[in-house]
């Protein structure tokens, strides 16, 4: 029976720790320039109506490693920019492919292809989930802190999609989840209060930045103005001023505090240039880990 990567809340503990452990054995193996053939014969379409660099390749670069072949699809030409039907098209879609990747804006467009396809659809990104980031986010806090457990994961920043997702990890996982917003900007009540009602950690929020450090092991940040908000870029700017991610903030977390950003980064603005390319820093690593999260992903989905 196929399974869907929508959010994870589709994940149980059990699944997500299945793919840390698969993820860290492919990137061991990579170094060890073992050939993987797990995926041989099989294709995957990449449906992206959003820009991407690091999710596309990685996807892409994951799959072909694997011995699979992977097709990108974009939207504008292809018949759903004519109003084809959702349906019409992931109907179609599940006779020539073994899965569907999805970076789009709306979560009932994915919703809609998941419905209708006979084929695992993974969510690559949503105007209000970002799965496959955290669970790779996740793999490098592992590989650098030997575990989530126990964990103090802070965010600092806007309430958005990556958030989200920060949310329904820590939910399942139970570490425990600080998110420092400004007032206005916190995550979807709905989305938390889902959570808080599951989750076996703490999550908790403020819009003291500073209140929110304490004890952290972990710090992260995005973009203050995602996809499809450039417009509100300067307001924000007043607004999260004091939401940097800086070295007079990072002192306020514990001394081996590690600090993580997705990317693409705004240098000198969410975080400083200078703490991004530090030895605290670890988002190039994280970056990396998303090839082979996305290698664990696509075995563990697609080779049910």
């Amino acid at each position: 029976m196929k399974k869907d990567l929508l959010t994870l809340l589709d994940l149980e503990k059990s699944e997500f720790d299945g793919l840390f452990q698969r993820a860290i054995e492919l990137k061991s193996r990579r170094k060890q320039k073992i050939t993987e053939t797990k995926l041989s014969g099989k294709s995957l379409g990449l449906i992206f109506d959003k820009p991407s660099t690091r999710t596309r390749v990685s996807f892409e670069a994951a799959m072909i490693q694997m011995g699979g072949v992977p097709l990108f699809i974009s939207t504008r030409d292809t018949q759903v920019s004519r109003n084809e039907p959702i349906m019409d098209t992931a109907r179609v879609l599940s006779r020539y492919l073994d899965g569907i990747v999805i970076r789009t804006f709306s979560q009932d467009i994915l919703e809609e292809y998941a419905a209708y396809s006979d084929i695992p659809v993974i969510n690559a990104l949503t105007d209000m989930y970002h799965p496959t980031q955290v669970l790779s986010d996740l793999m490098t806090i592992i590989e650098c802190k030997g575990g989530y457990e126990g964990m103090t994961v802070v965010w600092v920043g806007d309430g958005n999609n990556v958030s989200h997702s920060w949310i329904n990890a820590a939910a399942v996982l139970g570490f425990n989840l600080n998110l420092a917003c400004p007032e206005g900007y916190f995550p979807n009540p709905d989305i938390l209060n889902r959570a808080t009602v599951i989750a076996s950690g703490r999550i908790r929020i403020t819009t003291d930045p500073i209140d929110a450090m304490q004890g952290a092991d972990v710090i992260y940040t995005d973009v203050w103005a995602s996809m499809g908000q450039e417009s509100e870029s300067i307001s924000k700017k007043r607004i999260f001023k004091n939401y940097q991610v800086n070295a007079d903030l990072v002192c306020h977390a514990n001394r081996d505090a590690i600090v993580m950003h997705c990317l693409p980064a705004h240098r000198g603005e969410e975080i400083s240039e200078a703490l991004l390319d530090c030895s605290t820093s670890v988002v190039w690593e994280q970056s990396e880990n998303k090839l082979h999260m996305n290698k664990a992903i696509l075995e563990a989905f697609m080779c049910r």
